[in-house]
């Protein structure tokens, strides 16, 4: 199924500019809060400006961040932002080489890295953000008997549903809304 704004990752030489911390992190930051100078990135990551501007760059060499030149005042201001709302692959594309394989399974355990990271960072938090959020935090797991076809489908439903949320307009309604970090996982396992 097609899905715009999302690009499907093929390529291992993109997938190895993906799969390190501060590049996913730089790419998070862009998600969440739009176009970006070097030093906004900088400040959000507390990263120093040239490191930022290095990584940005391997982002931007495997086409998954461009320039805003049209949000600079300036010449020597630079302005960074996603080339597609979000990146997806599968693991099954890299099969036949096994250096592309290695490349994705590198991914797949930093991406779970970082989704483990900040439901820790969540749950590290002071219990004032605790107080503040109430009953909204939440976490959910099932195991289910399915057929590899039912867990895809499965997986496309959970899919358009983090999409419908995601895509829709914010209501315009006076409330503050601050960012929320949803994942899900559905693997073969045994209990």
């Amino acid at each position: 199924m097609e899905n715009p704004g999302v690009r499907q990752v093929t390529d291992s030489r993109v997938l190895a500019a993906l799969a390190h911390p501060l590049r996913r992190r730089l790419m998070d930051v862009l998600k969440v809060h739009g176009s970006s100078t070097v030093g906004q990135l900088a400040e959000r990551t507390e990263q120093a400006p040239a490191n930022v501007s290095h990584h940005l760059k391997v982002l931007a060499a495997a086409d998954l961040v461009a320039e805003a030149p049209e949000l600079a005042r300036d010449r020597r201001e630079r302005w960074w932002r996603l080339r597609d709302r979000a990146v997806r692959w599968s693991s099954a594309d890299f099969d036949a080489d096994p250096a592309a394989r290695a490349v994705a399974d590198a991914a797949n355990s930093l991406n779970l890295d970082r989704h483990v990271a900040l439901v820790r960072a969540w749950n590290a938090a002071p219990e004032a953000d605790h107080a503040a959020w109430g009953e909204g935090p939440f976490s959910t797991d099932r195991w289910l008997h399915l057929t590899p076809e039912e867990l895809a489908q499965l997986g496309r439903e959970v899919t358009e549903l983090f999409a419908r949320w995601a895509d829709r307009p914010a209501p315009d309604d006076g409330r503050s809304r601050e960012p929320v970090f949803l994942f899900a996982h559905g693997v073969p396992a045994q209990p």
